[in-house]
């Protein structure tokens, strides 16, 4: 880390929890010699990353090949208003991955990556619906990236203001920012109860 290496840390606690707390991020590949990089759905089992893709995706394209890949997840936790345009920033954590992607061919393994995926979005979840099918296997594809080389990355607090701006009469500060949950919208033909793990859900991030 170059660029302010007092906030980067390196152990697998802050990695793992800011991974745990995500639920999108971007996976940067080169394919047939073009950058790409993609939004993606992820979830963490132990020391491995699952990302969710369609079998046409050029990732998978790339896992097939064993390309190195960068992922990277960030949570944006407020503004840092300054009092001069240049000290303003964002209090954020972040995580960077970078390592060589592989395609989940093993069908009990890929069957465990698809119910991490779908508890990472809401925890129980699997229990609760019907996994998928054979045909709804094949049609789906699931890339793994290992943890070995990951670091993550955090500001947190006020603006930096440099002393000869203290002065100014301009509001410094910052603005907290997080992921709110809103009322549920069952589907119109639902009959169904709202599950305890959906209202669990809504209290946790209230």
């Amino acid at each position: 880390m170059r660029r302010h290496p007092e906030r980067a840390a390196y152990d697998r606690t802050t990695i793992d929890a800011i991974l745990d707390e995500g639920l999108v991020g971007h996976v940067g590949f080169v394919s047939d010699g073009e950058p790409y990089v993609m939004p993606m759905l992820y979830a963490r089992l132990r020391d491995t990353l699952y990302l969710h893709g369609s079998p046409k995706s050029r990732l998978l394209g790339a896992a097939g090949h064993r390309a190195p890949v960068c992922f990277t997840v960030t949570l944006l936790d407020g503004l840092v208003l300054a009092r001069s345009a240049f000290r303003h920033s964002l209090n954020y954590r972040s995580v960077v991955v970078l390592g060589r992607a592989r395609a989940v061919r093993d069908p009990d393994e890929k069957q465990l990556a698809l119910r991490t995926l779908v508890d990472h979005v809401m925890s129980g979840r699997s229990d609760e619906v019907r996994g998928p099918s054979d045909p709804e296997l094949k049609v789906t594809e699931v890339v793994a990236l290992g943890l070995r080389e990951a670091s993550a990355k955090a500001r947190s607090g006020p603006p930096a203001d440099n002393p000869n701006d203290l002065s100014l009469p301009v509001w410094a500060g910052v603005l907290p920012l997080g992921l709110s949950v809103g009322e549920p919208v069952p589907e119109g033909r639902c009959q169904v109860p709202e599950p305890a793990g959906l209202r669990e859900y809504r209290r946790d991030r209230a």
